[in-house]
């Protein structure tokens, strides 16, 4: 049985509302990696990137798995859905709650290699914000709403950021990269909440119940586990780069790190419309509309990584120099880290339709991924290190390890996917290889010119690199499915996507 065309029109038409809020997301990232890079220094860019990726982790952990869960949930229930996303929303205060208590208790967690002070005590409280913004989002995207999503994430987060970043510079400069990060939290909180009590309203006639919150939360707990290990796997590294090196070399790693998570985001941008779909058709019984979606969003997800990744790597000292001239030594980490989001594309794609079907695989799976990424890391570190290779080659080292680690995850993922819908699921397309050969063969030629006009490699060498990639993809590897993600963008009135089926009770 084939899907309804209906289904990938909807994954089209949700993609490049997204994709229209990645390209936003984009343009307002760039001025705060800018502003920290320019204004704050390695340095202390560190030491706000390790706060963070803590208060992130305990964030993911505190929604309990329902960003990805609640869809499922509303789906089963019987009760009012008012009902039901008030109780995700009273377990995620509570995990919060819980949370921010543990870090405010031990802040050295957030601050492992320099003091504590000032405000850094205090940063543990913005988890719920995180957290409630992320099941207000959840439960929209549920009702197919993908513009509160591209408003909140794509607009009024990386714009606030950005624009806090660089007033806090003028009058707290040790405290401001993390203060911009607070503000940017809970004006996404608001641009969520508003659009979610249109949809929902107030819980009138709601209470608490106990019982039922503990079940959800215990249901919910192998994706919690998975949406945990995810964020390790992407994040780990950072941890580990925290351990072994000083906040300054942390610093250029994180913003290697942050230009190569730009791509990343397209898969996110996915999210909240292929998890809906995909229970749709779960609940139909239609693996091969199932494998049919996750390969389709898994070549749209790669094919636009991998240009993003040939724009960035092969220019790559040039895109690290914008940033600052110290961060040109995470050039080498770049490289990787832009590969990585290419190979893990599949995966995380096969991950959405694996938290439905095969979620304590899926979460065995990841955990064992995850430990494999953590020894390989560190290994690579030593040896590196005993050989006495510089220290950007040294910090390269995690990177790498998670290049290699997301592709056999990828691999990995693929398979038990395949096997339980009984289709094929892998996304491959050789015309891929012949864009990126096209495109290599040309970014080389751009940054063989002299010194001189290194300037041109951003100027002309990134829109050759996309435009001899993305011509051969069309000519050669675009299907008419492949076309219908290139109609016209919806204007903000028509991101609220029409659903498939009954979305009220």
């Amino acid at each position: 049985m084939t899907e309804p065309r209906s289904d990938i029109d909807t994954l089209a038409k949700g993609g490049r509302t997204n994709v229209a809020g990645f390209i936003l997301r984009l343009a307002a990232r760039i001025p705060f990696l800018f502003i920290a890079g320019r204004l704050y220094g390695p340095e202390l860019v560190g030491r706000f990137a390790l706060a963070i990726v803590v208060v992130e982790l305990a964030a993911v952990v505190a929604t309990l798995g329902l960003k990805r869960g609640l869809a499922q949930a509303l789906s089963e229930s019987d009760r009012p859905h008012v009902c039901v996303v008030w109780d995700a929303m009273a377990v995620a205060f509570i995990a919060s709650m819980l949370a921010s208590a543990v870090l405010w208790s031990f802040p050295q967690v957030m601050y492992p290699n320099t003091r504590v002070g000032g405000l850094d005590r205090w940063l543990p409280l913005i988890i719920l914000a995180v957290a409630w913004s992320d099941v207000s989002l959840a439960a929209l995207a549920y009702r197919f709403n993908v513009k509160a999503a591209v408003t909140a994430r794509a607009v009024i987060e990386p714009w606030t950021i950005s624009i806090a970043a660089w007033g806090f510079s003028f009058v707290n400069i040790r405290d401001g990269l993390v203060l911009s990060y607070v503000v940017s939290m809970i004006a996404a909180l608001v641009a969520s909440l508003v659009p979610f009590l249109k949809s929902y309203g107030l819980p009138r006639g709601w209470s608490p119940q106990p019982r039922a919150l503990f079940r959800l939360a215990r249901y919910n707990a192998p994706l919690a586990g998975a949406d945990a290990l995810e964020w390790g796997t992407r994040n780990v590294d950072r941890l580990i780069m925290g351990r072994f090196f000083s906040p300054e070399i942390v610093g250029i790693y994180f913003m290697a790190q942050q230009v190569a998570s730009l791509p990343q985001r397209l898969k996110t941008s996915f999210d909240p419309i292929l998890g809906p779909v995909i229970t749709r058709s779960l609940a139909a019984g239609d693996h091969a509309a199932i494998a049919n979606q996750v390969r389709q969003v898994a070549f749209w997800i790669i094919a636009a990584q991998g240009g993003l990744a040939l724009m960035g790597s092969i220019p790559g000292e040039a895109v690290m120099g914008v940033l600052g001239p110290q961060f040109v030594a995470g050039t080498a980490a770049l490289a990787f880290l832009l590969a990585a989001e290419v190979l893990a594309s599949t995966g995380a794609v096969c991950e959405t339709a694996l938290v439905y079907t095969a979620r304590h695989r899926n979460l065995i799976i990841s955990a064992a991924m995850l430990v494999f990424q953590v020894v390989l890391s560190v290994a690579l570190i030593f040896l590196m290190r005993g050989a006495g290779w510089p220290v950007a080659w040294q910090a390269a080292g995690p990177a790498v390890a998670l290049t290699i680690s997301l592709a056999l995850t990828s691999v990995i993922k693929a398979r038990l996917l395949g096997h339980i819908l009984g289709e094929s699921v892998s996304p491959w397309r050789w015309p891929l290889l012949g864009a990126a050969a096209a495109a290599i063969v040309v970014g080389a030629a751009v940054t063989a010119l002299p010194p001189s006009l290194e300037w041109a490699e951003l100027t002309i060498g990134v829109p050759l690199i996309a435009a001899v990639y993305l011509l051969v993809l069309f000519r050669w590897a675009f299907t008419p499915a492949d076309r219908a993600l290139f109609g016209s963008v919806p204007t903000a009135e028509e991101a609220t996507l029409p659903n498939v089926g009954s979305i009220t009770r």
